[in-house]
């Protein structure tokens, strides 16, 4: 006798699964269906109870998720992950709608030659205890200056955050054109900007971080009588100085261009290098950018490609060791930097002690302008 596959189990009507023409879903005893997100269990009989206890229990646990390797902090799981109804919140177009408004405090678009930069402004021109430009480094952008340059502001300074080109809301030119993401046209461009912004006058100059970050120093060490005084938060400052990984991806070609347009970019750099999860709403503008457009991404892929790290270092550490540096000089460093250990800041003292201070900021990672802003106002309000 040939043999036969068992007969499949025959359902009432009105036990058909909801994805039947027969019926909908509204005709269904609620009482036999049990939802999780798009998921219908329907119990087919008595006999079955305790096959559908163990089915309860594995849709109760976590289900799996094939970006864990990019949300396993909590402020990127909403950029990834969908709502309970997707066609609510669920793609880029939608998300860019509900964060594009945010992150552009104190800012305003201001032209200098073929370029717009984004510029956030705090104080006014008639401030009476001066200038100061806060630089920002990659891949972030200025509006993590945003509570320090209010604050100061209310103390009498006159503050300007720029976006660096290619960062932030700032123009992201293409590669070959009119810039080249290199250290001079970086010099040669923050030039005119500060001539447009009307800053001629000795202004006190505020850095922090990696890549532009680090042009905002050598640009220090090729104009100090355009210095009244030098503030640097954490940043590379010593031959010695770790690269982070980000940094060394971006440099191998086929990997540099899928790290590039990681959305998701700044915000775990920004993460990885503190003991802090950014809140969602910030780590939305960080996004921001990165979500907008492919632009940002190939702006830090040219500029990291450009960049001659080792020489970069070389001549910071020489450039503001004594002898040759003798503008007054602050190092706030975050101690739970755990891109650049506390021996970087200690080393750079060591190398100018009379000219260089440091103000160790417990609490504070790799960008103490973000983690705790008020004791680096502190630590500037002493300093300036």
């Amino acid at each position: 006798m040939a043999w036969a596959p068992p007969p499949l189990l025959s359902l009432p009507l009105n036990l058909l699964p909801p994805s039947s023409p027969l019926i909908s879903k509204s005709q269904m005893p609620s009482c036999l269906i049990t939802t999780r997100r798009s998921l219908l269990r329907v119990t087919a009989s008595a006999s079955d109870q305790d096959q559908t206890k163990n089915k309860e229990t594995e849709q109760d646990s976590p289900a799996f998720n094939p970006f864990g390797f990019v949300t396993d902090n909590p402020s990127s799981r909403t950029a990834i992950q969908l709502p309970d109804t997707p066609a609510d919140d669920g793609n880029v177009g939608q998300m860019l709608n509900r964060i594009e408004d945010k992150g552009r405090d104190y800012g305003k678009y201001i032209r200098s030659g073929e370029h717009v930069w984004f510029v956030r402004e705090t104080g006014s021109a008639e401030s009476q205890r001066g200038t100061i430009v806060f630089l920002h480094g990659a891949p972030t952008q200025s509006y993590s200056y945003r509570n320090v340059m209010s604050q100061m502001s209310e103390l009498g300074f006159h503050c300007f955050a720029p976006d660096w080109l290619g960062f932030g809301f700032s123009d992201k030119p293409q590669p070959g054109y009119d810039f080249d993401y290199t250290e001079k046209e970086f010099h040669d461009e923050f030039d005119r900007l500060l001539d447009v912004l009307g800053v001629t006058s000795p202004f006190y100059l505020v850095v922090q971080g990696f890549l532009v970050g680090s042009y905002g120093l050598t640009w220090a060490i090729k104009n100090p009588s355009r210095l009244q005084k030098l503030a640097i938060l954490n940043s590379p400052l010593t031959v010695s100085s770790p690269l982070p990984g980000l940094f060394k991806q971006l440099r191998f070609p086929l990997l540099g261009e899928f790290t590039c347009q990681n959305a998701i970019m700044a915000e775990r750099f920004i993460e990885a290098g503190s003991a802090y999860a950014l809140k969602l709403e910030k780590a939305d503008v960080y996004r921001l950018p990165y979500l907008s457009s492919s632009g940002p991404g190939f702006a830090i892929l040219e500029a990291a490609r450009k960049a001659d790290f080792q020489s970069i270092l070389s001549r910071i550490a020489s450039g503001f060791a004594s002898g040759r540096w003798d503008v007054p000089t602050l190092v706030a460093w975050g101690i739970s930097d755990k891109y650049l250990p506390q021996s970087v800041a200690e080393e750079f003292k060591k190398a100018n002690p009379t000219v260089v201070n440091l103000k160790l900021i417990e609490g504070a990672g790799h960008m103490p302008q973000e983690d705790w802003p008020e004791r680096v106002v502190t630590a500037l309000r002493v300093f300036f």
